[in-house]
């Protein structure tokens, strides 16, 4: 895939074979972008998104994927235009009551509100594999190609679960390999 298309190497995401240690910083369409910024205040991977993207063609492609995944009806290549709900331009879904609550509490993440999780932010929370489940018998036949545009910037929860464990909301080794691993640990 092309940056464009969402595709990138970056520091700190499984799908880049990266141990998350380096640097999150990625060159996105020719512009270097902070990788910690492109992180939805809900875990959403913005940077990972083809509605970013400068292209009608690579946009529609995305929204005939909400289509066929998602059902989404409502979003077109010239609306679902986005530049990530941490910038001040352009959002795609502006029905979203997670950003402009983050945005009102002062958090830098849904993870680190007090309320967290709730109401709002709820609906928002996946996993690649969860949203394989939750949306079959429409994901059957989802090509890799539809599920790295179209559905893995939704995969929130790693982001979440690392900004928790680095404020010390949950325990760290949830973030390396899940509790499992820990058993018997000292």
């Amino acid at each position: 895939m092309r940056p464009e298309d969402g595709d990138l190497h970056c520091g700190g995401h499984s799908h880049c074979g990266d141990d998350g240690d380096s640097d999150r910083r990625a060159v996105i369409a020719g512009e270097e972008v902070d990788l910690e910024k492109m992180i939805g205040y809900c875990g959403y991977r913005c940077h990972l998104c083809a509605a970013r993207s400068d292209d009608p063609e690579i946009r529609q492609r995305l929204v005939d994927g909400w289509r066929k995944i998602f059902g989404h009806e409502s979003y077109t290549a010239e609306n679902v235009k986005c530049d990530g709900c941490r910038a001040d331009g352009r959002l795609a879904d502006k029905s979203c009551e997670a950003r402009p609550c983050a945005i009102e509490r002062g958090v830098e993440s849904c993870a680190l509100c007090e309320d967290f999780p709730c109401k709002k932010v709820g609906p928002l929370l996946a996993t690649g594999p969860g949203m394989i489940v939750y949306c079959h018998p429409r994901t059957r036949d989802v090509t890799k190609e539809e599920y790295d545009r179209c559905m893995r910037q939704f995969d929130s929860m790693p982001e979440l679960l690392k900004i928790m464990a680095k404020a010390g909301r949950v325990p760290g080794c949830v973030v390396s390999g899940g509790l499992a691993d820990s058993e018997g640990e000292e």
